[in-house]
């Protein structure tokens, strides 16, 4: 528990609130009521027993905002950090701006920004290792570090940056509502803070004394739908109908119509020349840019293989049933393998990638992570059994099963077994791929939430692995005595149709963001303008590719035909690598503004850049943490 003074003043104490029953969003205040948990239970804060003794202590509470009061003093910060003894790149609550008019009408406005311990936590239902929860006590949403492995995905999905990745520790953390002096009846260190008496804190709906609005807006702030989150506003001064951000974000905030509600629109910050600015497609999520197209490619490979033949695809019958397919499922299991490394190297704490499950019910990261370990320790299984048989799966016309039997007795039980093994891998890969889409079906993050994201993944599936057949089993049927002179053909289809199907949902991407406007515009306005170079570049190279593939085998034959097949199978795994990239470089979320130095991305890589965040005091860690 926090060891109060006897001398604590009145403001920071916490108010005797007169709870209303539901919340403006609809839910209950009262949080017992629908929790199996009893009234007097602990919360075992620093391993401490006792149970506190607050008023409303089973209540909904929230932070109260007065933006007309709040003078950008950062006592709140100042207060939080001594409070949580944090590290100076860490910052549980923030305060920015936005400014808007002109001299000698500058309007100032400053948002102080912490954890909304929201209704609808969307950190707690994304977070794969289950490290978020929701307490009846105060409905404070809680993290703990301890189990959390710090892939970061919470600070993807919360609109408020509220959870903070730690890289030095490799973790995540939060403002924790200060559950340790709620339970001695004060409120939290930023609130008892704040010189301005712009912060307040109490029941949520409840508005102190001096206040009488209690909005769940303001501008700046992201849409409240999102999460459903425990903060209320009040800004009663006239404001200019435009507000700008001092960070680097291209963003900024117009009155709409004739309401007093702003929407964020775009406002590049940068020259609108189109460039390549290729180096900038480096990012620390180079390791997501590996792992997705591969594991997409190793999944389209072995499900085209395994269904084409059963489908009757001579070509691919071939395959399956000659001793090549040993050594091409060898060659998928040891690639495999080796993204699902990769991916590990994205965590903060890599050796605890086991706790990605633990979050099943919820989040899209575990699903995906289950569903993908499921494909993954099938392929051995099949490769195993096809050493055991001398035809793996004959099938003839896409209906009658054929079953060559060796002499060895459990070959009668792999021929049953083995068409089981490969029905579920191939199910599993399929479904991995579509969580692996959900996982950036993201409401903080516009660019990313739309459905070519879904065309994008399993377009590249067909693409790549129909590209990963041709490239290992034609030299390895050549070095056998195999012949495989349709193969090439029947791979450009599959290719050619995944090209397609990613081309169709890049142009609809662009049509939509354009229509919607907002932080997903913004994205595609940085795309056209700073990447401008690459993305035309990616959008010609995909357009020859879906041409080039698609009547390669109606001109040539022969060893034309395979170089030609290789040729343009470099091209589209570069185009693809290039398209990856630009997916995790570009997008913009729906975060709270930060300020020049605090909070600001171009600072941040200026810092970087220049040697300062080698001065611990400017609170930018550098990439190789």
């Amino acid at each position: 528990m926090f060891k109060a003074r006897k001398d604590e003043p009145g403001y920071a104490r916490l108010r005797s609130d007169q709870a209303v029953e539901r919340n403006v969003h609809g839910n209950p205040v009262d949080l017992i009521a629908s929790s199996s948990v009893p009234v007097d239970s602990s919360l075992y804060i620093n391993g401490d027993s006792s149970v506190g003794t607050t008023e409303n202590r089973n209540k909904q509470h929230g932070f109260h905002f007065t933006a007309d009061n709040c003078i950008g003093c950062h006592a709140c910060e100042a207060a939080c950090s001594e409070k949580n003894d944090l590290p100076p790149h860490l910052s549980f609550r923030s305060v920015g701006y936005i400014e808007g008019g002109s001299y000698p009408n500058l309007t100032r406005m400053n948002l102080s920004m912490a954890c909304n311990h929201c209704d609808d936590p969307v950190c707690l239902k994304g977070c794969p290792t289950n490290a978020y929860t929701k307490h009846s006590e105060y409905g404070a949403v809680l993290q703990d570090p301890d189990t959390c492995f710090g892939c970061g995905y919470c600070t993807w999905v919360c609109p408020y940056n509220a959870p903070q990745l730690d890289p030095v520790e490799g973790q995540v953390q939060k403002c924790n509502m200060c559950v340790d002096r709620l339970e001695v009846g004060l409120k939290p260190a930023c609130v008892s803070a704040c010189v301005g008496n712009a912060l307040d804190f109490g029941v949520i709906e409840s508005t102190s004394e001096n206040r009488h609005e209690a909005k769940v807006s303001i501008p700046g702030f992201p849409n409240p739908e999102i999460s459903k989150p425990n903060i209320r506003f009040q800004q009663t001064k006239s404001l200019p109908d435009e507000f700008r951000r001092p960070d680097s974000q291209d963003i900024k905030y117009c009155k709409e119509g004739t309401s007093n509600s702003y929407v964020p629109t775009v406002d590049l910050k940068h020259s609108i020349e189109r460039k390549w600015s290729l180096a900038e497609l480096n990012s620390r999520e180079n390791p997501l840019v590996i792992f997705t197209l591969f594991t997409q490619a190793v999944v389209g490979a072995f499900s085209i293989l395994f269904v084409g033949s059963a489908a009757g695809i001579d070509s691919f019958q071939t395959v399956t049933t000659s001793s090549i397919v040993t050594a091409f499922l060898l060659i998928l299991t040891g690639l495999q393998a080796f993204v699902l490394f990769l991916s590990t190297q994205h965590l903060g704490k890599p050796w605890r990638f086991y706790r990605g499950f633990n979050n099943l019910r919820h989040s899209p990261l575990s699903k995906e992570a289950l569903a993908i370990s499921i494909f993954f320790s099938f392929l051995p299984l099949i490769m195993l059994s096809s050493l055991f048989q001398s035809g793996f799966l004959s099938l003839y016309a896409g209906t009658s099963l054929q079953v060559q039997f060796l002499s060895w007795e459990g070959d009668k039980l792999l021929a049953y077994l083995t068409p089981l093994f490969v029905s579920a891998a191939v199910i599993s890969g399929i479904v991995g791929l579509y969580y692996m889409h959900c996982i950036y079906r993201i409401k903080a993050r516009p660019f990313w939430n739309h459905w070519q994201v879904l065309s994008s993944f399993f377009g590249t599936m067909f693409s790549l692995g129909a590209i990963l057949i041709g490239l290992f089993c034609l030299p390895l049927a050549w070095l056998s005595g195999i012949e495989l002179s349709d193969l090439v053909k029947e791979l450009s289809a599959f290719v050619s149709f995944g090209l397609l199907l990613e081309g169709v949902g890049h142009f609809f991407h662009a049509r939509d963001l354009q229509r919607k406007g907002q932080e997903g515009n913004a994205s595609f306005q940085v795309l056209k303008s700073k990447f401008g170079k690459t993305y035309i570049a990616r959008n010609i190279s995909l357009t020859f590719c879906i041409l080039a593939i698609s009547l390669l085998p109606l001109l040539l034959e022969g060893t034309l035909l395979l170089g030609a097949f290789y040729l343009t199978s470099l091209i589209v795994l570069c185009t693809a690598l290039v398209s990856r990239a630009l997916f995790y470089v570009l997008v913009i979320p729906t975060t709270m503004p930060g300020a020049f130095f605090w909070k600001n991305k171009g600072f941040e890589n200026h810092a970087r850049e220049t040697g300062l965040a080698k001065l611990p005091q400017v609170g930018v860690v550098e990439f190789d943490h």
